[in-house]
């Protein structure tokens, strides 16, 4: 999925830890993703990688002691004012204790105390120098005063010791850093639950009954909500490798399991005593209107069948009738082949289901399935509105957008 920042300006600081390296692949996802990225590197991080090579990367002159000038905006002032966010990857433990004192006796430092705007810290350290009582103490004052820490891991790192301090994924924290730049106030800190994929259906031991549901358009929104700063919990069946890792997943296979986990998620959420914000519901996923009545045990062998196997199926609970009064604003998913009554089909939903509103997508055949794109109408109870053909995420934004309405 292509997370689109192209209006967005980042700062990306590299300080002297040996994971400098990944400073690189973190500049290429951005520029990617279309955002401008101007690095600043400290005379430690030169030693591992070069400017020049992330003057390639991003197509910007990187400042650095040598560089820095102020016939231009190249220096520890002006720099920052072209960046909507600062994030300071690999950070090793010097510059985090540097930073929580105020200290600016480097190219690097100056810029950060000079930085008025969402600073984050990425940190890459021996697990002895991160877990410090000095670099501990470091941690909390920054976090205390705002800057936003992306964790490290716990690994074998590069110096041969097995512990915390091994910098984040590249991946992760520019999902990290998208979600800073996208957040927005009526989604952030809302709790959502998003369901999604085809339940899977136990004939047997060894084989179910299922649909072509691919999950992406879970996966989509899932990513979505969680970039505009939504806590976001996804029910699933299917892959979700490629998401944020701080979105809540909850693998599961059949509609009785994607039933119990959406009630008791929709329980736990507005239980809290505590919730601002009124919860919504993405039914994104294809739950099967029958299952196997009784599923046999073992792998069934196909000698003991015969030349016709007759399995008897029972019809499945609806979840969206039996969540329709719990209190949270729900969104339906319906996809149909017919053209002349798919439509009606869908909006019935709103009446007969109790949905605040209603994705329908026309599909052509099963080959729709799994594709990098959809076309949606969004249904309302007194309006639609087509969003049109455009990759999964760039529809969720859109979905988004119109499900807000849905409580003005």
């Amino acid at each position: 999925m292509q997370i689109n920042l192209s209006n967005k300006s980042i700062l990306l600081g590299v300080t002297g830890s040996i994971s400098a390296y990944k400073a690189c692949d973190l500049a290429r996802l951005f520029v990617k993703a279309g955002a401008s990225v101007h690095v600043v590197m400290t005379a430690s991080a030169e030693r591992f990688v070069s400017a020049l090579t992330f003057e390639a990367l991003t197509r910007n002159a990187v400042l650095t002691e040598q560089s820095e000038s102020w016939a231009s905006t190249l220096n520890h002032i002006d720099i920052g004012k072209l960046c909507d966010v600062f994030v300071i990857a690999p950070t090793t433990a010097n510059t985090l204790n540097k930073l929580s004192q105020g200290i600016a006796d480097n190219i690097l430092t100056q810029t950060a105390l000079a930085f008025n705007k969402p600073l984050l810290i990425a940190p890459a350290a021996n697990t002895h120098m991160i877990e410090d009582l000095a670099t501990l103490k470091s941690i909390k004052t920054l976090t205390s005063n705002g800057v936003h820490f992306i964790n490290s891991q716990s690994k074998l790192l590069a110096c041969g010791d097995i512990g915390n301090g091994a910098l984040a994924e590249p991946q992760e924290i520019f999902h990290q850093i998208s979600k800073v730049l996208l957040e927005e106030k009526y989604w952030k800190n809302r709790a959502v639950i998003v369901t999604g994929g085809g339940t899977r259906e136990k004939i047997d031991e060894v084989r179910y009954v299922s649909n072509f549901s691919s999950g992406k358009m879970a996966n989509a929104l899932a990513t979505a909500l969680y970039l505009k700063g939504a806590d976001v919990t996804l029910i699933t069946t299917k892959e979700h490798a490629e998401i944020p890792s701080q979105i809540k997943c909850i693998d599961i296979a059949s509609a009785k399991e994607m039933k119990k986990q959406t009630i008791n998620s929709l329980n736990t959420t507005l239980s809290q005593k505590s919730l601002l914000k009124k919860p919504f519901l993405f039914m994104a996923a294809a739950v099967a209107d029958f299952s196997p009545k009784s599923p046999n045990l073992g792998k069934t062998k196909k000698v003991t069948i015969g030349k016709e196997w007759n399995i008897e199926m029972t019809q499945t609970d609806d979840i969206l009738k039996a969540v329709n009064d719990l209190g949270q604003i729900t969104i339906g998913f319906k996809a149909e082949m017919d053209k002349e009554n798919g439509f009606s089909s869908a909006k019935s939903l709103i009446e007969n289901k109790n949905v605040d509103g209603v994705c329908y997508n026309l599909l052509a055949n099963s080959s729709a399935f799994g594709t990098a794109d959809n076309s949606i109408i969004f249904i309302k109870k007194n309006e639609t509105i087509d969003l049109g053909r455009a990759s999964k995420l760039d529809l969720s934004f859109k979905i988004l957008e119109e499900s807000q309405k849905l409580e003005q």
